[in-house]
Protein backbone atom coordinates (compact mmCIF):
# COMPACT_ATOMS: atom_id res chain seq x y z
CA UNK A 1 0.00 0.00 0.00
CA UNK A 2 1.29 3.46 -0.88
CA UNK A 3 0.92 5.73 2.11
CA UNK A 4 -0.22 9.30 1.39
CA UNK A 5 2.32 12.10 1.54
CA UNK A 6 1.75 14.86 4.04
CA UNK A 7 0.30 18.10 2.67
CA UNK A 8 2.45 21.06 3.69
CA UNK A 9 1.02 24.42 4.61
CA UNK A 10 2.80 27.69 3.91
CA UNK A 11 4.53 27.67 7.29
CA UNK A 12 4.94 23.93 7.83
CA UNK A 13 8.46 22.56 8.04
CA UNK A 14 9.56 19.19 6.66
CA UNK A 15 10.35 16.95 9.63
CA UNK A 16 13.62 15.14 8.99
CA UNK A 17 15.09 11.95 10.42
CA UNK A 18 18.73 11.00 9.80
CA UNK A 19 19.94 7.38 9.75
CA UNK A 20 23.70 6.98 9.99
CA UNK A 21 25.68 9.62 11.91
CA UNK A 22 29.26 9.02 10.85
CA UNK A 23 31.38 11.39 8.77
CA UNK A 24 28.70 12.25 6.20
CA UNK A 25 25.75 11.78 8.56
CA UNK A 26 27.33 14.19 11.03
CA UNK A 27 27.51 16.77 8.25
CA UNK A 28 23.82 16.21 7.55
CA UNK A 29 22.94 16.94 11.19
CA UNK A 30 24.65 20.34 10.98
CA UNK A 31 23.18 21.12 7.57
CA UNK A 32 19.59 20.23 8.38
CA UNK A 33 19.75 22.21 11.61
CA UNK A 34 20.43 25.20 9.32
CA UNK A 35 18.32 24.33 6.26
CA UNK A 36 15.30 26.64 5.78
CA UNK A 37 12.01 24.77 5.91
CA UNK A 38 13.43 21.73 7.70
CA UNK A 39 13.03 20.50 11.27
CA UNK A 40 15.35 17.82 12.65
CA UNK A 41 13.11 15.45 14.63
CA UNK A 42 14.90 12.07 14.80
CA UNK A 43 18.39 10.55 14.79
CA UNK A 44 19.52 6.95 14.43
CA UNK A 45 22.86 5.19 14.67
CA UNK A 46 23.80 1.75 15.94
CA UNK A 47 26.78 3.39 17.69
CA UNK A 48 25.41 4.83 20.95
CA UNK A 49 28.44 7.08 21.49
CA UNK A 50 28.01 8.69 18.09
CA UNK A 51 24.25 8.93 18.60
CA UNK A 52 24.68 10.75 21.92
CA UNK A 53 27.23 13.16 20.42
CA UNK A 54 24.93 14.19 17.58
CA UNK A 55 21.91 14.46 19.86
CA UNK A 56 23.89 16.83 22.09
CA UNK A 57 24.85 18.87 19.03
CA UNK A 58 21.17 19.20 18.13
CA UNK A 59 20.24 20.16 21.69
CA UNK A 60 22.79 22.99 21.63
CA UNK A 61 20.87 24.31 18.61
CA UNK A 62 17.62 24.16 20.59
CA UNK A 63 16.36 20.87 19.15
CA UNK A 64 15.60 17.65 21.07
CA UNK A 65 15.29 14.88 18.48
CA UNK A 66 14.05 11.36 19.15
CA UNK A 67 17.01 8.94 19.21
CA UNK A 68 17.26 5.23 18.50
CA UNK A 69 19.79 2.59 17.51
CA UNK A 70 17.27 0.76 15.29
CA UNK A 71 16.21 2.43 12.01
CA UNK A 72 12.85 0.67 12.12
CA UNK A 73 11.93 2.65 15.24
CA UNK A 74 12.66 5.90 13.43
CA UNK A 75 10.74 4.89 10.31
CA UNK A 76 7.57 4.06 12.23
CA UNK A 77 7.32 7.56 13.68
CA UNK A 78 4.62 9.90 12.40
CA UNK A 79 6.68 13.01 13.17
CA UNK A 80 9.18 12.15 10.39
CA UNK A 81 8.32 13.22 6.84
CA UNK A 82 11.65 12.65 5.14
CA UNK A 83 14.59 10.35 5.84
CA UNK A 84 18.27 11.03 5.19
CA UNK A 85 20.26 7.81 4.67
CA UNK A 86 23.99 8.10 5.36
CA UNK A 87 24.80 4.54 6.45
CA UNK A 88 27.39 2.20 4.92
CA UNK A 89 26.50 1.50 1.29
CA UNK A 90 25.08 -1.99 1.78
CA UNK A 91 22.14 -0.53 3.74
CA UNK A 92 21.17 2.26 1.31
CA UNK A 93 18.50 0.65 -0.84
CA UNK A 94 16.86 -1.47 1.85
CA UNK A 95 16.47 1.54 4.14
CA UNK A 96 15.21 3.68 1.26
CA UNK A 97 12.54 1.09 0.45
CA UNK A 98 11.55 0.73 4.09
CA UNK A 99 11.28 4.50 4.33
CA UNK A 100 9.03 4.72 1.28
CA UNK A 101 6.88 1.88 2.63
CA UNK A 102 6.45 4.01 5.75
CA UNK A 103 5.32 6.99 3.65
CA UNK A 104 8.59 8.94 3.82
CA UNK A 105 10.48 10.82 1.15
CA UNK A 106 14.18 9.98 0.91
CA UNK A 107 17.58 11.61 0.51
CA UNK A 108 20.07 8.78 -0.02
CA UNK A 109 23.81 9.20 -0.03
CA UNK A 110 26.06 8.19 -2.89
CA UNK A 111 26.39 5.61 -4.20
CA UNK A 112 22.64 5.23 -3.96
CA UNK A 113 23.03 1.45 -4.10
CA UNK A 114 25.50 -1.35 -3.43
CA UNK A 115 24.84 -3.25 -6.67
CA UNK A 116 23.25 -2.36 -10.05
CA UNK A 117 20.23 -4.65 -9.62
CA UNK A 118 19.02 -3.00 -6.44
CA UNK A 119 19.72 0.39 -8.01
CA UNK A 120 17.15 -0.35 -10.72
CA UNK A 121 14.73 -1.57 -8.04
CA UNK A 122 15.14 1.70 -6.13
CA UNK A 123 14.18 3.80 -9.17
CA UNK A 124 11.15 1.61 -9.83
CA UNK A 125 10.11 1.74 -6.17
CA UNK A 126 10.30 5.54 -6.02
CA UNK A 127 8.12 5.81 -9.09
CA UNK A 128 5.57 3.28 -7.84
CA UNK A 129 5.39 4.88 -4.39
CA UNK A 130 5.32 8.41 -5.86
CA UNK A 131 8.02 9.58 -3.50
CA UNK A 132 10.59 12.34 -3.72
CA UNK A 133 14.02 10.69 -3.77
CA UNK A 134 17.19 12.77 -4.04
CA UNK A 135 20.72 11.44 -4.57
CA UNK A 136 23.53 12.80 -2.39
CA UNK A 137 25.57 13.86 -5.43
CA UNK A 138 25.52 17.47 -4.26
CA UNK A 139 27.77 18.99 -6.89
CA UNK A 140 24.77 19.06 -9.24
CA UNK A 141 23.63 21.95 -7.05
CA UNK A 142 26.91 23.87 -7.30
CA UNK A 143 25.94 27.30 -8.64
CA UNK A 144 29.08 27.67 -10.76
CA UNK A 145 28.83 24.21 -12.30
CA UNK A 146 25.16 24.75 -13.14
CA UNK A 147 25.98 27.99 -14.95
CA UNK A 148 28.96 26.44 -16.74
CA UNK A 149 26.95 23.41 -17.84
CA UNK A 150 24.31 25.65 -19.44
CA UNK A 151 26.98 27.69 -21.23
CA UNK A 152 28.71 24.60 -22.59
CA UNK A 153 25.43 22.86 -23.43
CA UNK A 154 24.65 25.87 -25.66
CA UNK A 155 27.64 24.87 -27.82
CA UNK A 156 30.06 27.65 -26.92
CA UNK A 157 33.02 25.25 -27.09
CA UNK A 158 31.55 22.91 -29.68
CA UNK A 159 30.91 19.23 -29.12
CA UNK A 160 32.35 17.27 -26.19
CA UNK A 161 35.03 14.80 -27.33
CA UNK A 162 36.04 12.96 -24.16
CA UNK A 163 35.87 13.21 -20.40
CA UNK A 164 38.33 12.30 -17.65
CA UNK A 165 37.41 12.36 -13.97
CA UNK A 166 40.03 11.97 -11.26
CA UNK A 167 40.03 11.44 -7.54
CA UNK A 168 43.52 11.50 -6.06
CA UNK A 169 43.18 11.32 -2.28
CA UNK A 170 45.84 9.84 -0.06
CA UNK A 171 44.60 6.89 1.98
CA UNK A 172 46.68 5.08 4.57
CA UNK A 173 46.70 1.32 5.01
CA UNK A 174 43.85 0.17 7.28
CA UNK A 175 45.90 -2.49 9.06
CA UNK A 176 44.90 -6.06 9.79
CA UNK A 177 44.34 -8.09 12.92
CA UNK A 178 43.07 -11.42 14.23
CA UNK A 179 39.34 -11.88 13.48
CA UNK A 180 36.98 -10.48 16.12
CA UNK A 181 33.39 -9.33 16.57
CA UNK A 182 32.85 -5.79 17.91
CA UNK A 183 31.24 -5.82 21.35
CA UNK A 184 30.46 -2.11 21.79
CA UNK A 185 27.44 -2.06 19.45
CA UNK A 186 24.82 -4.29 17.83
CA UNK A 187 27.12 -5.66 15.15
CA UNK A 188 24.46 -7.99 13.74
CA UNK A 189 22.27 -4.96 13.00
CA UNK A 190 25.26 -3.01 11.66
CA UNK A 191 25.89 -5.83 9.16
CA UNK A 192 22.19 -6.04 8.24
CA UNK A 193 21.96 -7.35 4.64
CA UNK A 194 25.70 -8.11 4.55
CA UNK A 195 27.25 -11.39 5.77
CA UNK A 196 27.86 -11.53 9.51
CA UNK A 197 31.63 -11.82 9.25
CA UNK A 198 34.24 -11.04 11.91
CA UNK A 199 36.39 -7.96 11.37
CA UNK A 200 39.99 -8.48 10.33
CA UNK A 201 40.85 -4.78 10.64
CA UNK A 202 41.18 -2.75 13.86
CA UNK A 203 38.65 -0.04 12.95
CA UNK A 204 34.98 -0.54 12.08
CA UNK A 205 33.90 2.95 11.02
CA UNK A 206 34.83 4.45 7.64
CA UNK A 207 37.20 1.61 6.74
CA UNK A 208 34.13 -0.36 5.65
CA UNK A 209 34.52 1.57 2.39
CA UNK A 210 37.44 -0.68 1.45
CA UNK A 211 35.58 -3.99 2.02
CA UNK A 212 33.39 -5.37 -0.80
CA UNK A 213 30.57 -6.62 1.46
CA UNK A 214 29.87 -3.12 2.72
CA UNK A 215 31.64 -0.60 0.49
CA UNK A 216 32.69 0.14 -3.08
CA UNK A 217 36.17 1.62 -2.80
CA UNK A 218 36.86 5.23 -3.69
CA UNK A 219 35.19 4.79 -7.06
CA UNK A 220 31.86 4.53 -5.23
CA UNK A 221 32.86 6.64 -2.23
CA UNK A 222 34.32 9.89 -3.59
CA UNK A 223 35.14 9.30 -7.25
CA UNK A 224 31.45 9.09 -8.09
CA UNK A 225 31.17 12.84 -7.45
CA UNK A 226 33.60 13.72 -10.23
CA UNK A 227 32.23 11.07 -12.59
CA UNK A 228 28.63 12.17 -12.05
CA UNK A 229 29.39 15.75 -13.09
CA UNK A 230 31.67 14.63 -15.92
CA UNK A 231 28.81 12.52 -17.30
CA UNK A 232 26.42 15.47 -16.92
CA UNK A 233 28.73 17.84 -18.84
CA UNK A 234 29.33 15.20 -21.53
CA UNK A 235 25.57 15.03 -22.08
CA UNK A 236 25.13 11.34 -21.23
CA UNK A 237 21.83 10.41 -19.59
CA UNK A 238 22.11 6.64 -19.97
CA UNK A 239 24.71 3.91 -19.83
CA UNK A 240 27.78 3.37 -22.01
CA UNK A 241 27.94 0.58 -24.56
CA UNK A 242 30.52 -1.17 -22.37
CA UNK A 243 32.70 -0.73 -19.27
CA UNK A 244 36.15 -2.04 -18.33
CA UNK A 245 37.99 -1.86 -15.00
CA UNK A 246 41.61 -2.46 -14.05
CA UNK A 247 43.97 -1.68 -11.19
CA UNK A 248 45.16 -3.15 -7.92
CA UNK A 249 45.70 -2.71 -4.22
CA UNK A 250 49.39 -1.96 -4.28
CA UNK A 251 51.99 -1.28 -1.58
CA UNK A 252 49.76 -1.88 1.47
CA UNK A 253 49.64 -5.24 3.23
CA UNK A 254 46.36 -4.77 5.03
CA UNK A 255 42.78 -6.07 5.31
CA UNK A 256 41.54 -3.81 2.52
CA UNK A 257 40.02 -5.45 -0.56
CA UNK A 258 39.22 -2.59 -2.93
CA UNK A 259 41.84 -1.16 -5.32
CA UNK A 260 43.90 1.86 -4.35
CA UNK A 261 44.93 2.50 -7.96
CA UNK A 262 42.19 2.07 -10.54
CA UNK A 263 41.15 2.98 -14.07
CA UNK A 264 37.59 2.59 -15.32
CA UNK A 265 36.85 3.03 -19.01
CA UNK A 266 33.31 3.87 -20.10
CA UNK A 267 32.73 3.46 -23.83
CA UNK A 268 30.14 6.13 -24.56
CA UNK A 269 29.63 6.83 -28.29
CA UNK A 270 31.22 10.13 -29.41
CA UNK A 271 32.41 11.11 -25.91
CA UNK A 272 34.03 8.29 -23.90
CA UNK A 273 34.89 8.81 -20.22
CA UNK A 274 37.78 7.59 -18.08
CA UNK A 275 37.58 7.53 -14.28
CA UNK A 276 40.89 7.46 -12.43
CA UNK A 277 41.21 6.66 -8.73
CA UNK A 278 44.46 6.98 -6.82
CA UNK A 279 45.13 6.63 -3.09
CA UNK A 280 48.93 6.33 -3.18
CA UNK A 281 51.30 9.33 -2.97
CA UNK A 282 53.84 10.61 -5.48
CA UNK A 283 56.72 9.66 -3.16
CA UNK A 284 57.11 7.11 -0.39
CA UNK A 285 56.88 8.66 3.04
CA UNK A 286 54.91 11.64 1.71
CA UNK A 287 51.20 12.38 1.31
CA UNK A 288 51.40 14.66 -1.73
CA UNK A 289 49.28 13.44 -4.62
CA UNK A 290 49.72 13.74 -8.38
CA UNK A 291 47.40 15.93 -10.48
CA UNK A 292 45.75 15.92 -13.90
CA UNK A 293 45.52 19.31 -15.60
CA UNK A 294 46.00 20.93 -12.19
CA UNK A 295 43.18 18.90 -10.64
CA UNK A 296 43.41 16.30 -7.89
CA UNK A 297 39.70 15.86 -7.25
CA UNK A 298 37.60 16.86 -10.22
CA UNK A 299 37.01 16.33 -13.90
CA UNK A 300 37.94 17.53 -17.36
CA UNK A 301 35.78 17.48 -20.46
CA UNK A 302 37.58 18.15 -23.73
CA UNK A 303 35.51 19.99 -26.33
CA UNK A 304 36.25 20.91 -29.93
CA UNK A 305 37.25 24.44 -28.91
CA UNK A 306 39.01 23.81 -25.61
CA UNK A 307 38.32 22.15 -22.29
CA UNK A 308 36.51 22.68 -19.02
CA UNK A 309 37.93 21.59 -15.68
CA UNK A 310 36.59 21.84 -12.16
CA UNK A 311 34.31 20.41 -9.46
CA UNK A 312 34.52 21.54 -5.85
CA UNK A 313 33.82 25.24 -6.44
CA UNK A 314 32.87 25.86 -10.04
CA UNK A 315 35.39 25.59 -12.83
CA UNK A 316 37.31 27.14 -15.70
CA UNK A 317 37.24 27.00 -19.50
CA UNK A 318 40.55 26.96 -21.33
CA UNK A 319 40.84 27.53 -25.08
CA UNK A 320 42.88 25.42 -27.49
CA UNK A 321 46.01 27.42 -26.62
CA UNK A 322 45.62 26.72 -22.92
CA UNK A 323 44.52 30.25 -22.03
CA UNK A 324 41.75 30.92 -19.51
CA UNK A 325 38.65 31.98 -21.36
CA UNK A 326 35.92 31.98 -18.73
CA UNK A 327 35.50 31.10 -15.06
CA UNK A 328 32.54 30.27 -12.83
CA UNK A 329 32.83 30.36 -9.05
CA UNK A 330 30.85 27.76 -7.16
CA UNK A 331 29.61 26.98 -3.68
CA UNK A 332 30.19 23.23 -3.48
CA UNK A 333 26.47 22.50 -3.79
CA UNK A 334 25.48 24.43 -0.65
CA UNK A 335 21.78 24.48 -1.58
CA UNK A 336 21.44 20.75 -2.33
CA UNK A 337 19.64 19.98 0.93
CA UNK A 338 17.32 22.95 0.51
CA UNK A 339 16.51 21.75 -3.02
CA UNK A 340 15.39 18.43 -1.53
CA UNK A 341 13.25 20.11 1.13
CA UNK A 342 11.57 22.34 -1.45
CA UNK A 343 10.81 19.35 -3.69
CA UNK A 344 9.27 17.50 -0.71
CA UNK A 345 7.07 20.51 -0.01
CA UNK A 346 5.97 21.04 -3.62
CA UNK A 347 5.74 17.30 -4.55
CA UNK A 348 7.48 18.18 -7.84
CA UNK A 349 10.11 15.56 -8.65
CA UNK A 350 11.16 17.56 -11.71
CA UNK A 351 12.65 20.26 -9.46
CA UNK A 352 15.23 17.85 -7.96
CA UNK A 353 18.75 18.60 -9.16
CA UNK A 354 19.94 15.05 -8.48
CA UNK A 355 16.85 12.85 -8.93
CA UNK A 356 17.22 9.17 -8.15
CA UNK A 357 17.40 8.27 -11.86
CA UNK A 358 20.63 10.27 -12.22
CA UNK A 359 21.97 8.85 -8.97
CA UNK A 360 21.14 5.37 -10.24
CA UNK A 361 23.04 5.79 -13.54
CA UNK A 362 26.16 7.29 -11.96
CA UNK A 363 26.18 4.79 -9.09
CA UNK A 364 25.63 1.77 -11.34
CA UNK A 365 28.37 2.86 -13.74
CA UNK A 366 30.84 2.99 -10.83
CA UNK A 367 29.60 -0.35 -9.49
CA UNK A 368 29.93 -1.95 -12.92
CA UNK A 369 33.48 -0.62 -13.19
CA UNK A 370 34.23 -2.33 -9.89
CA UNK A 371 32.49 -5.47 -11.11
CA UNK A 372 34.75 -5.68 -14.18
CA UNK A 373 37.80 -5.18 -11.97
CA UNK A 374 36.68 -7.94 -9.58
CA UNK A 375 36.32 -10.36 -12.49
CA UNK A 376 39.83 -9.57 -13.66
CA UNK A 377 43.13 -11.36 -13.19
CA UNK A 378 46.79 -10.23 -13.05
CA UNK A 379 47.74 -9.32 -16.60
CA UNK A 380 51.07 -8.37 -18.23
CA UNK A 381 51.55 -4.65 -18.72
CA UNK A 382 51.61 -4.87 -22.51
CA UNK A 383 48.24 -6.61 -22.54
CA UNK A 384 46.76 -3.93 -20.30
CA UNK A 385 48.04 -1.26 -22.68
CA UNK A 386 46.49 -3.11 -25.61
CA UNK A 387 43.13 -3.34 -23.82
CA UNK A 388 42.89 0.32 -22.79
CA UNK A 389 44.22 1.64 -26.11
CA UNK A 390 40.88 0.80 -27.69
CA UNK A 391 39.40 3.90 -26.01
CA UNK A 392 40.36 7.53 -26.54
CA UNK A 393 42.87 8.70 -23.90
CA UNK A 394 43.08 5.15 -22.53
CA UNK A 395 46.75 4.53 -23.31
CA UNK A 396 47.78 7.96 -22.00
CA UNK A 397 45.86 7.43 -18.76
CA UNK A 398 47.43 4.00 -18.21
CA UNK A 399 50.90 5.38 -18.95
CA UNK A 400 50.44 8.12 -16.35
CA UNK A 401 49.22 5.58 -13.79
CA UNK A 402 52.12 3.27 -14.57
CA UNK A 403 54.69 6.05 -14.15
CA UNK A 404 53.07 7.18 -10.92
CA UNK A 405 53.40 3.67 -9.49
CA UNK A 406 56.98 3.40 -10.71
CA UNK A 407 57.74 6.54 -8.67
CA UNK A 408 56.98 4.61 -5.47
CA UNK A 409 58.76 1.45 -6.53
CA UNK A 410 55.95 -0.56 -8.14
CA UNK A 411 56.84 -2.13 -11.50
CA UNK A 412 53.71 -3.31 -13.31
CA UNK A 413 55.79 -5.87 -15.21
CA UNK A 414 56.65 -7.53 -11.88
CA UNK A 415 53.48 -6.68 -9.92
CA UNK A 416 50.83 -6.57 -12.61
CA UNK A 417 47.45 -4.88 -12.59
CA UNK A 418 44.30 -6.94 -12.47
CA UNK A 419 42.59 -6.43 -15.83
CA UNK A 420 38.87 -7.04 -16.04
CA UNK A 421 36.81 -7.84 -19.14
CA UNK A 422 34.71 -5.40 -21.11
CA UNK A 423 31.13 -5.70 -19.88
CA UNK A 424 28.70 -5.15 -22.74
CA UNK A 425 25.62 -3.24 -21.56
CA UNK A 426 22.14 -2.27 -22.60
CA UNK A 427 22.40 1.47 -22.97
CA UNK A 428 18.88 2.05 -21.65
CA UNK A 429 19.17 0.30 -18.29
CA UNK A 430 22.73 -0.99 -17.81
CA UNK A 431 21.87 -4.69 -17.96
CA UNK A 432 24.92 -6.84 -18.74
CA UNK A 433 24.41 -8.54 -22.11
CA UNK A 434 27.86 -10.07 -22.64
CA UNK A 435 31.36 -10.40 -21.22
CA UNK A 436 34.01 -9.82 -23.85
CA UNK A 437 35.89 -13.00 -24.67
CA UNK A 438 33.94 -14.72 -21.94
CA UNK A 439 31.88 -17.85 -21.63
CA UNK A 440 28.28 -18.27 -20.55
CA UNK A 441 29.65 -19.05 -17.08
CA UNK A 442 31.40 -15.68 -16.92
CA UNK A 443 28.25 -13.89 -18.07
CA UNK A 444 26.26 -15.60 -15.33
CA UNK A 445 28.96 -14.71 -12.80
CA UNK A 446 28.83 -11.06 -13.85
CA UNK A 447 25.06 -11.00 -13.53
CA UNK A 448 25.24 -12.61 -10.08
CA UNK A 449 27.77 -10.02 -8.90
CA UNK A 450 25.50 -7.32 -10.29
CA UNK A 451 22.63 -8.66 -8.20
CA UNK A 452 24.38 -9.18 -4.86
CA UNK A 453 23.27 -11.27 -1.89
CA UNK A 454 21.11 -10.44 1.12
CA UNK A 455 21.10 -11.98 4.58
CA UNK A 456 17.70 -12.81 6.03
CA UNK A 457 15.69 -11.09 7.38
CA UNK A 458 17.21 -8.06 5.62
CA UNK A 459 15.70 -8.83 2.22
CA UNK A 460 14.48 -6.19 -0.25
CA UNK A 461 10.68 -5.82 -0.33
CA UNK A 462 8.64 -7.10 -3.27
Amino acid sequence: MVLPSRAFGANDRVRVGIIGLGNKGGQHVKLFLETPGAALTALCDVDTVRLTEKAELAKKAGVSPFTTTDPRRLLERKDVDAVIIATPNHWHVLLAMWAMDAGKDVYVEKPVSHNPWESVRLVEYAKAKKKIVQSGTQYRSDVGLRQAQEWLKAGNLGKPLWGHSVWYEYREAIGKCAPFFPSDLDYDLWCGPAPLQPLTRPRLDYHWHWIWDTGDGDLGNSGIHAFDICRWFAGHTGFPKRILGLGGRFLWDDAGQTPNSQLTLLDYPDCPIIVEIRQLPMELGEKTMDSFRQLREGFVVQYEGGFFGGLRAGGVVFDKDGKRRKEWRGDGGATHHHNFIEAVRSRKTATLRAPIQEGHVSSSCCLLGNLSYRMGKPTPKKNCIEAVSKQAQGAEAFDRLSKSLEGIGIDLDKTPCSLGPWLELKEANGDITAVSGGSEFQLNLARQLARGNYRAPYILPG
